[in-house]
């Protein structure tokens, strides 16, 4: 049954960094559409493009930073002896 709890935990990681991925870049574009239908200005897209590819990999920086501290503090914990461990 752990083992079960693990990948539901892992796919669920995956499932919201993907959709944490995808959800700035989307957004930047459709406000950029929208910009655009409204001004007729075209080259709206091009700071939408980069804006959401910016805010996209500022997500992604954060998340792999919390990941790694959560790997560093499970290795912390396994280091130490305790106890009932010796």
């Amino acid at each position: 049954m752990k083992q079960w709890s693990q990948i539901i935990k892992q796919l669920t990681l995956l499932t919201q960094f993907g959709l944490s991925l995808i959800t700035p870049l989307l957004l930047c574009l459709f406000i950029s559409y929208v910009i655009m239908s409204k001004t007729g200005a075209g080259w709206v897209f091009i700071p939408g493009f980069f804006f959401g590819i910016g805010g996209s990999a500022t997500f992604a920086w954060k998340f792999y930073g919390t990941i790694v501290n959560k790997e560093n503090k499970k290795k912390k914990q396994s280091r130490g002896r305790s106890f009932n461990r010796h």
